[in-house]
């Protein structure tokens, strides 16, 4: 078993985390970074990613991250590409985080970055064809859907917005939900904004069975409760699932407060409830969901963490 101790611990090695490792391992700070394993976040399953600075004709989101990281490392970052199980301590002890690799680090202050995972179907077909069609961020790809008829599955807010967002590419956006129209969970107002667009067409009481096509979407087999039958649609060339996300924070119950579905809660930005720990990115951010918000937020974070070691 492995123990090492660090000015700062950071949890997860996605935009916000590395950036945060750049800013505090240029501040001569002892980081490390908790990376996961799988490492590098949801931009990892992202193809093009065309709407981060700096970038004129776009990069993969795999690169983007490597790049990422290759810089942290210039600056003396430490790494380790394993899952954290278990963090414990507070800012007066001292903070441990232990993790699947069955080793222990120590540390003075703690960058939560681990992120959020969006929630899919679960068909082997979704699976296959994400970022070949199949999408969770409309406002990361609905670019690349001029003009294309496209399907949004769900039934609350995000779904709502999503798919008025994606009238401005497509020429027509089907919403799939599996509820009835009484009992769909979208507030009213979001509702009506969506129906009286004129590209959205509702379909109710279907659920989506199989995304269809080899390289890139081709349709839908979809079923509909009410009719108690299954049917194709054979326009669709695109997917976008807004079923919600779930912040990767199980193993943070009883160590920092989280709100009723699971993000961190902070105060001023980056202050989570307990002292000494800070968080960044879409753990603590629901709404925004961008890499870009993500490394700002990271910014801010390794900032914060810098300031409360040199006072502290």
């Amino acid at each position: 078993m492995q123990e090492s101790i660090f000015d700062v611990l950071i949890l997860g090695g996605g935009p916000s985390g590395l950036t945060a490792a750049i800013y505090t391992s240029r501040a001569m700070l002892n980081t490390l970074v908790v990376a996961g394993n799988p490492t590098g976040g949801q931009l990892t399953t992202t193809t093009e990613v065309e709407n981060f600075p700096g970038f004129t004709h776009g990069i993969q989101g795999p690169e983007l991250v490597s790049n990422m990281r290759m810089q942290a490392e210039r600056f003396n970052t430490n790494f380790a590409d394993e899952n954290v199980l278990k963090i414990s301590g507070t800012a007066k002890t001292g903070f441990v985080v232990e993790t699947d690799a069955g080793n222990i680090y120590k540390g003075r202050s703690v960058i939560v970055a681990t992120g959020a995972t969006a929630k899919w179907l679960g068909l082997e077909s979704e699976q296959r064809l994400k970022s070949k069609g199949v999408s969770a961020c409309a406002t990361c790809d609905g670019f690349f859907f001029k003009n294309k008829v496209i399907a949004v599955v769900g039934g609350g807010d995000a779904a709502m917005e999503e798919a008025t967002f994606l009238t401005k590419f497509a020429s027509k956006v089907y919403v799939l939900i599996r509820n009835t129209e009484a009992t769909m969970k979208a507030s009213k107002i979001m509702k009506q904004r969506a129906m009286e667009n004129s590209k959205i067409q509702f379909v109710f009481s279907t659920e989506v069975k199989e995304v269809l096509g080899v390289d890139h979407v081709e349709g839908l087999k979809v079923f509909n409760s009410d009719k108690n039958a299954e049917s194709v649609l054979s326009d669709i060339q695109g997917l976008f699932v807004a079923i919600g996300h779930e912040p990767n924070t199980k193993f943070l119950n009883g160590f920092i407060d989280l709100d009723q579905k699971g993000y961190i809660k902070s105060n001023d930005i980056t202050h989570s409830t307990k002292d000494g720990v800070f968080v960044a990115g879409d753990v603590a951010d629901y709404r925004y969901r961008q890499a870009i918000t993500a490394s700002g937020l990271g910014c801010m974070a390794s900032l914060d963490v810098i300031k409360f070691l040199a006072e502290n």
